[in-house]
């Protein structure tokens, strides 16, 4: 299960907690060894769509996709908070079908939602929360967005912007998300967001002062490799192990060596001359 939405809400560094740490992760899996490794909070992204599904932006991913693997996810039992992500589309419709689509991804096995974008939003979050759902807040480089923003760019760098993302910060804390992500901002506007709100801050592209840190799973395990943002840390090569494992198998195949004896199944001498008899 992990900590509740109000425990993860009082969780600021500031008050001498550790930084939370989230993963990115989509099956069972990844939610096993997110919560062995300790993580605490797995957010079942909608970078679902290109990190496992091979679509080109998050657009393309819709609530049955995401109720599936919140699904997956929560099977595994993660010792973790499970967030699920609201896909685009999904809360931009009525408060009815907003709050419907919300309680989908709690009745997968989230104990949370999250959803992007800042005071245009408040309405669709007051009636999430209304109804007993909790919710994370998202702003800054929102993906959903990417067509608006012109592309996937740092949000934030005029001064102006950054009053502005302090602002929508502030606004989704008094409308009652329990944690906010900072994606795609400079250092100092995150360090700003952070002190002047009571909920914490996790952060992807966001620097150092946030409450938490979230990195996809596929990228930090370097599984993911064909575009790696400068954000992210590899902390292994999981796909060149991955890829110098199945060349291994396919040669031992091509050369007689896999399976070997001990890998096959037999029958006694017996039975064998009997069959062939």
């Amino acid at each position: 299960m992990g900590m509740s939405a109000p425990a993860i809400a009082a969780h600021k560094v500031r008050d001498g907690h550790d930084p939370l740490v989230m993963i990115t992760a989509y099956d069972a899996p990844g939610a096993r060894i997110a919560s062995e490794a300790g993580a605490d909070l797995i957010l079942v992204g909608d970078s679902l769509a290109m990190v496992v599904l091979g679509y080109d932006d998050t657009l393309q991913v819709t609530v049955d996709d995401m109720v599936h693997h919140t699904a997956a996810v929560a099977r595994a039992k993660p010792d973790c908070h499970i967030v699920g992500d609201l896909p685009w589309m999904s809360y931009h419709v009525s408060p009815e079908e907003t709050v419907q689509n919300a309680a989908q991804l709690m009745r997968a096995g989230a104990q949370s939602v999250k959803l992007e974008g800042g005071r245009k939003r408040l309405p669709m979050i007051e009636r999430i929360i209304d109804a007993e759902i909790p919710v994370m807040g998202h702003i800054g480089l929102t993906p959903q967005s990417v067509h608006a923003m012109g592309g996937f760019k740092v949000q934030g760098k005029q001064a102006e912007h950054g009053r502005r993302l302090l602002q929508a910060a502030k606004s989704l804390q008094h409308a009652g998300c329990y944690a906010i992500v900072l994606e795609g901002v400079p250092v100092r506007v995150a360090q700003l967001v952070t002190e002047s709100i009571d909920i914490p801050t996790i952060g992807i592209g966001a620097g150092m002062h946030n409450d938490g840190q979230v990195l996809v799973y596929h990228d930090l395990l370097g599984i993911e490799d064909r575009f790696v943002p400068k954000f992210v840390r590899r902390y292994a090569d999981i796909k060149g192990a991955s890829v110098d494992a199945v060349k291994d198998y396919a040669a031992d195949v091509r050369s007689g060596a896999f399976p070997s004896h001990d890998e096959a199944y037999h029958m006694d001498d017996e039975q064998a001359a009997a069959l062939e008899g």
